[in-house]
Parts: C-alpha cells; sequence; structure tokens
C-alpha cells in the first residue's frame, strides 16, 4: 500500500499568466510566492507555495501529494510499476521548478495526473494574503472520474485513503482526519473539477459572496452547507473554467475504528442542506 501524507500542490496550465495572477490576487486572495517568465507561485498557508500556474495548455492539470521519504517513494513506484501503471520519475531540474526534493509521477486509472513528492518546501516568512479572504490554506480537490467505483478503489486498495461519506457513487475521501481531501466526481474526461481553500469563518464565506458578485464573477453553487461534511461553502469559477471553492467548518474524524460511510443519494439536498442547488444538476434515477 502507498502511504500518502497529505496533498501539497495543484499545478494549472494557463495560455494567459497575467490574467491568472489576477485572478489569484485581486480575487482568490492568495499571495504570489515567485514569479517566473512561464511559471507564478502562489501560497495559502506555511508552505513555498500550493498553487501554480504554468504558461500552456490549460488541460495541462497535476495534483501533487506528499509522501513520507525516498523509501516512501520508492516503494510506490514498485507498487504502481506492479500493477502495470507507468511511473516516470521526476528529473531534478523538474523537482527544484516543484520546490520538492524529488518526485514521481502516474496517471490515475481516469488518466488524472498525479505527482507523489518528498520534502516540499517550506517558507520562512508568514503567509501575507492579497486580500482578506480570510484563507487558512489549501484543502481538497474535486478529481473527474469516469467511473468513481473503480477509482475509489484504487485510491483505498492501493492507497492508504479512507472513505468518509458517498453522494451516490461519489465517494468523499480523506487522507487526514479532515472529512474529505479528495472527491471524485463523474466526469467524461481527467481533469481538477474543483479546488478548495479552508477560510476561518461563515462570515468569510458570506463577504465572498457579495464581493464576488460585485467583481461579476460567476458562482455556481452557494453559499450552502455541505450536509455530509459540514461545511459552510461557496463555488466559483477562475481562469480557464477552474471551479475554486471557499469553505469552513469542515468535520474531522477521529475515531477511524468506529467510523462508517453513510449513504446519500443523488438529490439537490445531499449536496446542500440550505437549498442552494450546483448549477448544471441533472438528476437521474430514482
Amino acid at each position: 500500500m502507498i502511504n500518502l501524507r497529505n496533498l501539497t500542490y495543484v499545478r494549472l496550465g494557463t495560455r494567459d499568466l497575467d490574467q491568472a495572477e489576477r485572478f489569484a490576487t485581486r480575487i482568490l486572495g492568495l499571495q504570489v510566492a515567485k514569479r517566473e517568465p512561464k511559471a507564478l507561485y502562489l501560497r495559502s498557508n506555511q508552505r513555498a507555495y500550493t498553487l501554480c500556474y504554468v504558461e500552456g495548455d490549460p488541460s495541462e492539470q497535476v495534483l501533487g501529494i506528499e509522501v513520507d521519504n525516498d523509501a516512501s517513494l520508492i516503494h510506490a513506484a514498485g507498487v504502481l510499476e506492479e500493477l502495470k501503471i507507468r511511473v516516470t520519475q521526476g528529473t531534478a531540474a523538474e523537482a527544484a521548478a516543484r520546490r520538492v526534493h524529488g518526485f514521481i509521477s502516474f496517471n490515475d486509472p481516469t488518466g488524472n495526473q498525479i505527482e507523489l513528492v518528498i520534502r516540499p518546501e517550506l517558507s520562512g516568512r508568514r503567509y501575507f494574503p492579497s486580500r482578506d479572504a480570510g484563507i487558512t490554506g489549501f484543502n481538497h480537490v474535486g478529481l473527474n472520474s469516469t467511473d468513481p467505483v473503480r477509482d475509489e478503489l484504487f485510491w483505498t486498495q492501493v492507497c492508504n485513503v479512507r472513505v468518509s461519506d458517498r453522494i451516490a457513487e461519489i465517494p468523499l475521501m480523506r487522507i487526514t482526519a479532515m472529512h474529505h481531501e479528495l472527491a471524485l466526481v463523474p466526469s467524461k474526461k481527467p481533469g481538477i473539477q474543483h479546488i478548495n481553500h479552508q477560510v476561518a469563518s461563515p462570515d468569510d464565506v458570506m463577504q465572498s459572496y457579495y464581493f464576488l458578485r460585485g467583481e461579476n464573477v460567476k458562482i455556481v453553487f452557494g453559499p450552502g452547507r455541505h450536509p455530509t461534511s459540514g461545511a459552510r461553502f461557496l463555488y466559483f469559477v477562475g481562469p480557464d473554467g477552474v471551479i475554486f471553492e471557499y469553505s469552513c467548518g469542515v468535520d474531522e474524524i477521529q475515531d477511524e475504528g468506529s467510523h462508517r460511510p453513510r449513504q446519500f443519494g443523488f438529490e439537490p439536498t445531499s449536496f446542500c442542506m440550505w437549498g442552494s442547488v450546483p448549477e448544471g444538476f441533472v438528476q437521474t434515477g430514482p
């Protein structure tokens, strides 16, 4: 089994780095850590960065996940290769660009690009946001899945990921005690469905709701509250159509022995107990 430690970063391709920087600073509220001719590094907590925009094809989307050490990375590569999953070893230059000591890259069964990394850098400087959005850190992602049942088996049987709850066949999965850090969202193609940043309080969610409306940012879901994790949330669209989320008050699962995943039906109230409906929601089946 591959023992994952926590989510580390997201790398997103974009054809307009200037637009990405305007959104990330003026709208989202992240701190610019470093600008390069073809890359922009952004902070949301004590890490050197948690979001990186790279000049290129917007379909190039990568999730970085930390493992413990060199031995863990070698073990992970062996496990994946035994499953006939192609593994690519990152070069020294590629690792330096990611500000990690080393990494391997592979695709999950849907084709999402995953990088397992060791020793991601922290910053000695305090995180200082570009906007007072209340962000406390990068928290989770929704991954597209062409087969959530198949992909859940990969993440839970090949890796140490645990299911917290399910909405129909959509698993909400955790690596740490946080209710979920990975969610598998049905889709016809790979990609990152949404990127979540935690904020400090419900006030931050609501203040951003009115701020985003004033900036004509497209809101696709919320404000609302998830009945699964208890989080108060707001989803909105960023550059290249990538969806971002603010949320606060996410439940933690401390007692692994007694927790049993709950099953929710595929209906609006399973996504929001306040009555908000995700844009484009289409209910199928009973």
